[in-house]
């Protein structure tokens, strides 16, 4: 079916980009949902077990701290984006939340812009950093594991979170309304 000249300015030039980017997104959620649900069981076993193992036989294991590092530097960092899509990110709101609309308005993009300025400057030095671990060839003591994959999450996590945050402040600029993230409005514009 042929389609109008209407329909296809609504689509735009860019439609199949933006198809894409969505397409592109839903799959970073959910693989950020499945490394943070796993970072999670893994810490809990690791520090659970290492208990058990500790009070039952009086050995603690000997890779537990490494594996349990590696899940919560994974966990903290990749959940830096996952907490800015979802608009669930610590912030101190006490200013904003009692500020009228043009200036909570106002706060709501350049804050998020420059949340996005510091992670990317963050995770562009521990993007260097991480290069400099894997040159030196830098391993864990108990488990040998190259260390540069215990601390790549950072370089991602906060590149990624600094995406999410131009989003935020992208669905600002766009929208009338005021967004934490993508799909949550302000509480306090319905008070």
């Amino acid at each position: 079916m042929p389609t109008t000249q209407n329909e296809t300015k609504q689509k735009g030039p860019f439609a199949g980009v933006v198809k894409v980017v969505k397409v592109l997104d839903a799959a970073l959620h959910t693989v950020e949902k499945f490394i943070l649900s796993w970072a999670m069981i893994m810490i809990a076993f690791l520090t659970a077990g290492n208990v058990i193992s500790r009070e039952l036989t009086g050995v603690s294991w000997f890779f537990s701290a490494e594996l349990s590092r590696l899940a919560l530097i994974v966990a903290s960092f990749i959940g830096i984006s996952y907490a800015a899509r979802k608009g669930r990110h610590i912030s101190m709101s006490a200013f904003f939340d009692m500020a009228p609309k043009k200036p909570k308005k106002f706060l709501a993009i350049f804050n998020p812009l420059l949340t996005a300025t510091i992670l990317f400057v963050v995770a562009y030095y521990a993007a260097l950093y991480t290069i400099d671990v894997y040159e030196s060839g830098r391993t864990t003591a108990a488990l040998r594991f190259p260390f540069w994959l215990m601390v790549v999450a950072i370089p991602i996590g906060c590149f990624l979170g600094g995406l999410q945050y131009l989003r935020n402040m992208w669905m600002n600029i766009k929208h009338k309304e005021v967004y934490l993230a993508q799909d949550k409005k302000d509480y306090t514009e319905q008070l």
